[in-house]
């Protein structure tokens, strides 16, 4: 029999197909959101579902119709029929997991932010308007802003965790998660930095977790030259003897920048005194080196040019600093609120466990670089892709009926940060790149 795993992102969906019978993947496929037109991020499309009840039911609409289109093409890909996937299990932050089931969403757009429930909801494939009748599930939503793609996240990594402990021990009792993943993941923090920025930090058997608004740059989204991750994509910008050097996935001309790259390039500029660290982007008269020559005004401010030809102009905006300056500050100011709520300091964190949707890999000394880490965080981080959609994989598998799934959910502790003069604070306080 097989499955199909669903990572329901804000700006861009993950989809693989999986044989339950030992869990492993045969294909995998995504696309980006349709949803964008009612806008880039969390707000702006609860913000349209509130005002009009035709809204929310197109979005959802364009969400049900693009997952079985995704769902489809895996389908062709693998040789396999619709009818013969059996389960599908579906993962995505709290306001687009409402608006896939068409649920009102005024509860979450307003205070206290709360989802219509915190469980996992079963369905079946009819009830999404899909054909055949394979059963589907949506993971749990612990909180507001934190979502069944961190739930989906924490279980992979926590039931890959136990299953090393089981072999060490040689123990044949069924997989399970419990306190005996704590053991080497206490004190680690989860870092998803997708346009939701849901994080959680684990001391004991507690999950402290929270979501700061990023926005959806870190995966290319609000930037003036931005895409996802697919081909034609610059994934790579590197500056050695004053000279850009591109690598772009597929090896496809350029057609645009993902996250990551966007990432790379402001830390390279940035080591090249192109940026202050104000996030200012210097004049071209400002900058002693051959790098002035890519500094250009175009639409009124100044632009760094990564890749220029008869066609196509790709550039780095002042506008675009402006955007990561605000997304990183997010994330580094929910960081601190899960530390002080949680009662320990940052040198005390063991693990950081990274993911999202921003391009092939994320370096920890780029995150060091525009100041989301610190130089002790560099060097116990990991970063694992397509972490929600792993997970859900791995709860499809695990064949308990996602009892261990929700199980994890059940240690949630979620720490809402709208309103908190914290939050602000410390938000304020890391605009500024490091010096």
């Amino acid at each position: 029999m097989y499955a199909l795993a669903i990572d329901l992102g804000t700006t861009t969906l993950a989809a693989s197909l999986i044989e339950l019978d030992g869990g492993s993947r045969l294909a995998m496929t995504g696309s980006l959101n349709p949803q964008r037109s009612f806008g880039a991020d969390v707000v702006s499309r609860l913000d349209a579902a509130v005002r009009s009840a035709d809204s929310l039911k197109e979005m959802s609409g364009l969400i049900r119709t693009e997952l079985l289109r995704l769902a489809h093409e895996l389908c062709a890909t693998t040789g396999i029929t619709w009818n013969q996937v059996k389960q599908v299990a579906i993962a995505g932050n709290p306001a687009m997991q409402h608006i896939l089931l068409g649920l009102p969403v005024a509860s979450l757009a307003f205070p206290p932010y709360r989802p219509h429930y915190t469980g996992g909801t079963r369905l079946t494939a009819f009830d999404l308007g899909w054909e055949g009748s394979a059963g589907v599930y949506v993971f749990p939503m612990p909180g507001g802003f934190v979502g069944g793609d961190t739930v989906a996240f924490l279980y992979g990594q926590l039931e890959d965790q136990v299953k090393v402990e089981e072999e060490v021990k040689n123990q044949t009792a069924p997989t399970s998660v419990s306190s005996t993943s704590t053991s080497t993941f206490s004190s680690t923090l989860f870092l998803d930095m997708g346009t939701n920025g849901e994080m959680a930090l684990m001391t004991g058997d507690t999950l402290w977790a929270t979501s700061a608004a990023a926005g959806p740059a870190f995966e290319g989204g609000n930037l003036a030259c931005g895409m996802a991750a697919l081909p034609g994509a610059i994934s790579s910008v590197r500056i050695k003897d004053e000279r850009v050097r591109l690598q772009v996935i597929g090896n496809a001309p350029p057609a645009g920048i993902c996250g990551s790259a966007a990432i790379e390039a402001i830390t390279e500029l940035l080591e090249n005194h192109v940026i202050e660290a104000g996030g200012r982007l210097r004049d071209s008269a400002e900058i002693a080196s051959n790098l002035a020559n890519r500094i250009i005004v175009h639409q009124g401010e100044n632009v760094f040019v990564l890749h220029r030809d008869a066609r196509t102009l790709i550039y780095l905006s002042q506008g675009d600093i402006r955007q990561i300056q605000l997304a990183k500050s997010a994330i580094r100011a929910g960081m601190e609120v899960l530390a002080q709520r949680s009662r320990i300091q940052f040198q005390a964190v063991k693990n950081v466990i990274l993911t999202g949707s921003f391009g092939a890999v994320l370096h920890p000394d780029w995150l060091k670089s525009i100041g989301i880490f610190d130089e002790s965080m560099v060097h116990i981080t990991r970063f694992t892709p397509e972490g929600a959609l792993s997970g859900a994989e791995k709860a499809l598998a695990a064949g308990d009926d996602f009892a261990a799934a929700e199980a994890v959910a059940g240690r949630f502790r979620v720490i809402p940060l709208s309103g908190m003069p914290l939050f602000e604070e410390l938000f304020l306080r890391h605009i500024d790149f490091p010096h």
